[in-house]
């Protein structure tokens, strides 16, 4: 019985599987082993007073290779719990930052 389901899907898993959050912001730590902290910054309008809101919020995202440095664009994908505050992991590195 559960033969059948499986072949209607195509071999896919589930939903959540398909619709996983992507965000894109700036690292702004990498001191940590295969961790990176990630700063992701977004725009909105106040429902009631109509003012811009600048709302910037921190993940940690697993970096298996530490490619990521301070100042890199990167891109995150939302995944299992890894440890007690990682729940994203580093998709990819969208733009490196300029060394002085």
């Amino acid at each position: 019985m559960s033969d059948a389901k499986t072949e209607e899907k195509g071999g896919q898993t589930g939903h959540a599987e398909r619709h996983k959050r992507i965000l894109q912001g700036k690292v702004v730590s990498d001191k940590m082993e295969k961790t990176i902290v990630v700063q992701v910054s977004r725009r909105y309008r106040h429902p009631r007073y109509r003012k811009y809101i600048n709302e910037q919020v921190r993940y940690k995202a697993h970096d298996e290779r530490n490619e990521a440095k301070v100042g890199d664009k990167v891109r995150i994908v939302e995944s299992r719990p890894l440890s007690r505050d990682k729940r994203w992991r580093l998709a990819s590195v969208v733009e490196k930052a300029q060394v002085l």
